[in-house]
């Protein structure tokens, strides 16, 4: 069975998703068959490669909240986290353009260490606060990860994994994935949200007990 995951790694309830999925998967008997693969999905497409600002006035002015609201969704985001086993430092956090980020993940998935990158990206941002927009910084973070320096050195320089990002943010529009976190699941079952273990652990089962055929691509019956 195979898990496609769409999500930005500046998503906080992304990273609660993956988590919450991780729960459900292990409760689930055949989740050594299990193949997860994670896909590009840009929330901020328009922000300047290269460039960072203060998120949380990215927020005030994307959503128009108040600074209380925004401190406010922090904490309750915040607590969620907790919940799920994770920790989140948001205040202070700074926003970018992604773009590198997710061609980083698309070479990990070519080497093999999707997983460990993509948990590497997340808990730089959300847990430590390390940048995840700048290329020596993610050059600092593959690393870490297990990739190699030079490797991503040479695909961030030359964008050899652009069309890659592309393709994936052009099948969540096409699935009509509108947010993320969004998963499909056997290519056939489309879930959206940071959902419950439970919820996941329904689906994947209905996966296996259902007798109907996956089609070609992810989400032929989302």
């Amino acid at each position: 069975m195979r898990v496609d995951i769409w999500s930005d790694v500046v998503c906080p309830w992304c990273y609660v998703g993956k988590r919450r999925f991780e729960t459900a998967l292990a409760a689930f008997d055949g989740n050594d068959d299990v193949e997860v693969v994670h896909h590009s999905f840009q929330l901020n497409p328009t922000a300047p490669r290269g460039q960072t600002s203060d998120r949380r006035e990215m927020l005030m002015q994307k959503y128009r909240l108040s600074p209380q609201q925004v401190d406010e969704m922090d904490a309750r985001m915040t607590e969620t986290a907790a919940a799920e086993g994770l920790e989140y430092h948001l205040d202070g956090t700074r926003s970018g353009n992604t773009f590198d980020a997710h061609q980083l993940l698309q070479l990990a998935k070519t080497r093999g260490v999707q997983d460990a990158v993509v948990e590497r990206l997340y808990r730089a941002y959300f847990t430590e606060q390390r940048s995840i927009f700048d290329r020596e910084s993610l050059v600092a973070l593959a690393v870490e990860a297990g990739l190699d320096a030079a490797d991503v050195g040479a695909a961030l320089e030359q964008n050899h994994y652009a069309g890659a990002v592309e393709q994936d943010i052009d099948m969540a529009r096409q699935l009509g994935a509108n947010g993320v976190p969004f998963f499909v699941i056997d290519r056939r079952f489309g879930v959206s949200g940071a959902q419950p273990p439970a919820v996941f652990l329904e689906v994947l089962t209905r996966a296996v007990t259902d007798a109907g055929p996956a089609s070609d691509g992810p989400g032929g019956k989302v």
